[in-house]
């Protein structure tokens, strides 16, 4: 089954510089934009899987492409949005594309929210 897209205006070029993260809300979702050295602007996500929290809120180091939560200290590569504290949780990953001088993301149009959820064993 193919997922119609809506490509939406996230931000201005201009206000992710390279090295940074920043949060936008796009069509009701929670988003934030990654532009990590050397690397291709990414979206995943804004809140942490674990308890809601504001990602944009945590420590991130560009040159490691990791992102520390600032609620639980749960770690992220932005790389791929994989978790490295606790290994097996995973972000959601927006496609995202930079035309010109905006950052569009890619809203799929299939009715629930883009977020993932993950508990640990002890159910915090």
């Amino acid at each position: 089954m193919t997922v119609d897209i809506r490509w939406v205006k996230a931000a201005d070029a201009d206000d992710l510089w390279e090295g940074d993260i920043l949060d936008v809300e796009v069509e009701g979702e929670q988003v934030l934009l990654v532009h990590a050295f050397d690397n291709p602007v990414k979206a995943f996500q804004g809140m942490c899987p674990h308890q809601e929290i504001l990602l944009a809120d945590g420590k991130f180091d560009p040159d490691t492409n990791r992102l520390l939560c600032p609620g639980h200290s749960w770690e992220f590569d932005l790389a791929d949005g994989s978790g490295v504290n606790p290994m097996g949780c995973q972000l959601y990953e927006f496609a995202v594309k930079v035309e010109g001088d905006e950052i569009v993301v890619g809203i799929p149009q299939d009715g629930v929210r883009h977020h993932n959820r993950f508990e640990t064993a002890e159910g915090d």
